[in-house]
């Protein structure tokens, strides 16, 4: 039977590092077209956590991606920190977290399945608290 390798020891980079700099990432999202949506508060034109569409007078959806590479081994606290990274950017652009998707790519037949489970519980246990 074969050990499972440490999470971090598979991921080049850890957390936020892995993502590409600031100034290629606009480079990149400037080639989207500018919407003229006059509803569309927070677009990709700035440099933002999360984008934010007015529903109604009051009520605005605050919507947001977020992937980084394992910063620890433990898949639990993964989970954890992965959903607590996310529900920051929520939090970021005054908005209250009400509902939460995950977003994972995860090498099933290196780590499997289990230690998804974990990661997948991790985040769970965070969203839970944040109501």
């Amino acid at each position: 039977m074969s050990s499972i390798p440490s999470l971090t020891s598979l991921a080049k980079s850890a957390g936020c590092a892995a993502k590409i700099a600031q100034t290629d990432l606009v480079k990149a999202l400037n080639h989207l077209p500018r919407s003229d949506d006059p509803n569309l508060i927070v677009d990709h034109t700035g440099s933002d956590d999360a984008a934010v569409y007015r529903l109604t007078a009051e009520l605005a959806l605050v919507e947001t991606v977020d992937i980084f590479p394992p910063i620890v081994d433990d898949p639990f606290d993964y989970g954890r920190i992965a959903a607590a990274n996310a529900l920051s950017d929520i939090y970021a652009m005054g908005g209250k977290p009400i509902s939460a998707l995950s977003f994972v790519g995860w090498p099933v037949d290196v780590l499997g399945m289990d230690q998804l489970g974990s990661v997948l519980k991790g985040a769970a246990s965070i969203c839970s608290q944040a109501g």
